[in-house]
């Protein structure tokens, strides 16, 4: 079984930026950590690739500013299509009200650039604490219905009658 530590790096990567040299790097970068990564130069080609295969892409890293669909056209595409994934905006142009409006479509986190390989690394400690977090949950999840005997799918609030 993988534990959480392994999970992440099992996560299928998408890196979405217009600009050659940011997405050259982000994509050798996760190459370095064994991801499977993918990379895409503009939005629409990022959400074909995510409608194409929408569980393949557990992490996707997006531009906001983008040619054909912004990056919260992207976040929309992926939440959508694989509402688990982790989605990060990646912007050189950070405004409060982007930063919100990315949050409550569901983004995980938001980079602004410049940025560091540093900060991805703590994004990917972050996604790994996470999934180490639901895994437990689930565990504990089976532990307590094996024990009382319930059904671990059925909805909380019947059980509760």
């Amino acid at each position: 079984m993988l534990s959480a530590l392994d999970s992440v790096s099992t996560l299928g990567v998408l890196v979405v930026d217009d600009e050659a040299d940011v997405r050259e790097l982000l994509v050798e970068y996760f190459k370095t950590k064994n991801f499977d990564v993918s990379s895409a130069s503009d939005g629409r080609a990022a959400q074909a690739a995510i409608q194409r295969e929408p569980s393949r892409y557990g992490l996707v890293l997006t531009d906001l500013q983008l040619p054909g669909l912004d990056g919260l056209g992207v976040l929309r595409t992926v939440k959508q299509a694989n509402p688990s994934a982790y989605v990060v905006i990646i912007t050189g142009y950070a405004s409060l009200d982007s930063a919100i409006q990315a949050v409550r479509l569901g983004a995980y986190d938001y980079l602004t650039k410049p940025f560091s390989l540093g900060q991805i690394d703590v994004v990917l400690q972050r996604v790994r604490d996470r999934l180490a977090l639901e895994a437990e949950n689930r565990r504990l999840t089976r532990q307590v219905s094996r024990r009382d005997g319930l059904d671990s799918r059925a909805p909380v609030l019947a059980r509760l009658d």
